[in-house]
């Protein structure tokens, strides 16, 4: 008896725009309304919706959660029309539902399906490392099938400062902020997939702190939190610390060398001249170690 509209879709990311859908159940042929029921369930919980029965809707037999939120076309019911008209769509309306009509002849049944799209925001599950002067990338990415179309703005934030890092809007993104132009731009291939990554780039220690990435789309908004850790050096610096650390240990051992091989070394002698050119040769090391280590950093 009923076999139409078997399947039923709504994305809940669109409720801005559709606050009532209608649940379809009908039959091409007029029924008599006595002896006829009409009953809608939730086939995942057994949870009765509506109920038409004896020429009327039973708003009494409802589960409370859909009282004065599911209703019949009364006036269409003789024609054979059973849908449901659901209002004030909410999350929790995502699931299966079952359209069950019995009459004196015969009894049938068909299935909607509400499918929920939610709009839900990741960045990065660990905190960021990065080095001064080198580029990051802050992940952040939206898990849903929405149109890239439906994308009406995203925003980077550094919250810890409240500071605008980035907008996107209408297609296009910018950033107002002196400290942020230039620096910081959207992955543009990859906004149709969803993913709104910042790259931010030439980092400053003035970076450090919490960004978030908030997306707006069909009314309904999410965000998600990246953390930039502490910076530290790049691998150029390291390599040119340890080449520091290297000389200057080298040139020390050097002078150590050549004041331990001084022809006066052991010798006690109480003259002036003496101590002054002992004193003068660990000068000496010392100034050439220093300059080495200073060369070598430069």
């Amino acid at each position: 008896l009923l076999l139409l509209h078997k399947y039923l879709y709504l994305s809940i990311y669109a409720l801005r725009n559709y606050k009532t859908m209608v649940l379809p159940c009908s039959v091409d042929e007029l029924l008599s309304v006595e002896d006829l029921e009409v009953e809608w369930r939730r086939t995942d919980s057994e949870t009765l919706v509506h109920l038409y029965q004896d020429g009327e809707s039973r708003a009494e037999a409802q589960q409370q959660d859909y009282q004065d939120r599911a209703h019949f076309f009364t006036d269409q019911i003789q024609r054979g029309n059973f849908s449901l008209r659901l209002d004030d769509l909410r999350a929790e309306d995502e699931g299966p539902y079952k359209c069950k009509v019995h009459s004196q002849q015969e009894s049938g049944e068909t299935v909607a399906q509400i499918k929920v799209n939610r709009l839900l925001v990741s960045g990065s599950s660990r905190s960021i490392s990065a080095s001064v002067g080198e580029d990051v990338t802050l992940n952040c990415s939206v898990d849903s099938h929405i149109p890239p179309e439906d994308f009406e703005e995203v925003s980077w934030k550094k919250i810890d400062e409240d500071i605008q890092v980035l907008l996107y809007q209408n297609n296009e993104a910018h950033s107002s902020n002196e400290r942020y132009i230039d620096r910081v731009e959207l992955f543009t291939a990859e906004i149709p997939k969803g993913n709104f990554s910042l790259r931010l780039k030439s980092v400053r220690t003035e970076d450090k702190g919490v960004y978030m990435c908030e997306v707006f789309a069909g009314g309904l908004s999410a965000n998600a939190t990246v953390v930039l850790e502490q910076l530290g050096f790049s691998v150029l610096h390291i390599m040119v610390l340890i080449l520091c650390i290297s000389a200057s240990g080298s040139a020390l051992l050097l002078c150590c060398l050549i004041y331990c091989r001084s022809p006066t070394k052991g010798m006690c002698i109480t003259g002036k001249y003496s101590y002054q050119l002992q004193f003068s040769g660990f000068q000496l090391c010392v100034c050439v170690n220093l300059y080495v280590c200073k060369c070598v950093c430069m």
